[in-house]
């Protein structure tokens, strides 16, 4: 089978079947990797161990830290002490969730899209109170525009004492950052 077509078939059961895990299966969260196919997850009772990924999943699925998999343990591992048998994506969880599956441990979480809904709810309910406010605000505000970090980053502020400075000196450095604009610094 060409890796094209393993590729495939991975993708799709993975995507596609919604699993319940067994007796000896459990669910565990991805708080990081360890290099080598292991990561290190906790249940949710809170145990902290490795686990290593199989090789159908490398290089075809990823996983990252935040993630919920079903894991088969491993009797004999003593660091690592399960293999990686499904990863749980968003539409798995919420299957898990009505089945009532899912573990009690880790429904104390709000996913990371309730956050966000949350706080654009709040943003929403701010917006209507200082509507003229904030459109003066908004057309000030570069909070939201890409900041190349790859740039040195100059702040110019002009304080108290630099206005009672004769009106040469400040043309003079008006002069120096007109300068530095045009060689691009």
């Amino acid at each position: 089978m060409s890796q094209a077509t393993k590729r495939k078939h991975v993708v799709k059961e993975a995507l596609g079947d919604f699993v319940t895990p067994t007796e000896t299966q459990q669910i565990v969260k991805v708080i990081g990797s360890r290099g080598n196919n292991l990561h290190e997850a906790v249940t949710a009772q809170g145990e902290t161990f490795l686990v290593s990924m199989p090789t159908k999943f490398r290089k075809n699925l990823w996983i990252k830290r935040g993630d919920y998999v079903i894991v088969d343990p491993i009797e004999e591992g003593e660091k690592v002490k399960a293999e990686i048998n499904f990863i749980l994506y968003k539409d798995h969880i919420q299957h898990l969730q009505k089945q009532q599956h899912w573990p009690e441990g880790f429904m104390e979480e709000p996913s990371e899209q309730d956050k966000t809904d949350k706080q654009q709810e709040k943003e929403d309910g701010t917006e209507g109170k200082d509507e003229d406010e904030d459109t003066s605000d908004s057309e000030d505000d570069e909070s939201d525009l890409f900041v190349n970090t790859n740039r040195s980053n100059y702040q110019y502020s002009e304080s108290e004492d630099e206005e009672d400075v004769e009106e040469g000196d400040s043309e003079e450095e008006d002069d120096d950052k007109e300068e530095r604009t045009k060689n691009g610094s």
